[in-house]
């Protein structure tokens, strides 16, 4: 089985670091990574990995057109299994409230730290089995 986490950033260059943070991750197949570039195309995203190989979103609040925390709440109502991880460059205490009322599981603050990151996806890994 094929297990995926969802990241959603409208900047480009977050794909290249994702996945040079965790190439040795992706070589061994440990888990597959998809990435949205708006809240729009990662609902679309969403929907088509269906469960139950989605195992995680990490999603940017600040994006252009929808934000992070107008999209929690639809993607949250679409796939409630599915655990939602904000990522925010501002990560004040009203930023982490409204994101746990709409539904997000965390907040993690830019820079990323990887390791942390890195412990979030291995319980996730040990859920999904």
């Amino acid at each position: 089985m094929s297990v995926y986490i969802l990241v959603v950033d409208d900047e480009p260059d977050v794909e290249m670091l994702f996945r040079q943070q965790f190439r040795r991750d992706l070589k061994a197949e440990r888990f597959k990574m998809e990435f949205a570039f708006s809240a729009a195309e990662a609902l679309e995203r969403a929907a088509e990995l269906k469960e139950p190989s989605l195992i995680l979103i990490l999603s940017d609040i600040n994006m252009p057109g929808m934000s992070g925390l107008e999209m929690l709440p639809k993607v949250r109502a679409e796939r409630p299994e599915v655990p939602v991880i904000m990522i925010t460059a501002y990560g004040d205490a009203e930023t982490r409230r409204k994101a746990i009322e709409r539904g997000a599981v965390g907040l993690l603050s830019k820079p990323l730290d990887f390791s942390l990151l890195r412990q979030e996806i291995d319980t996730r890994l040990v859920e999904s089995i």
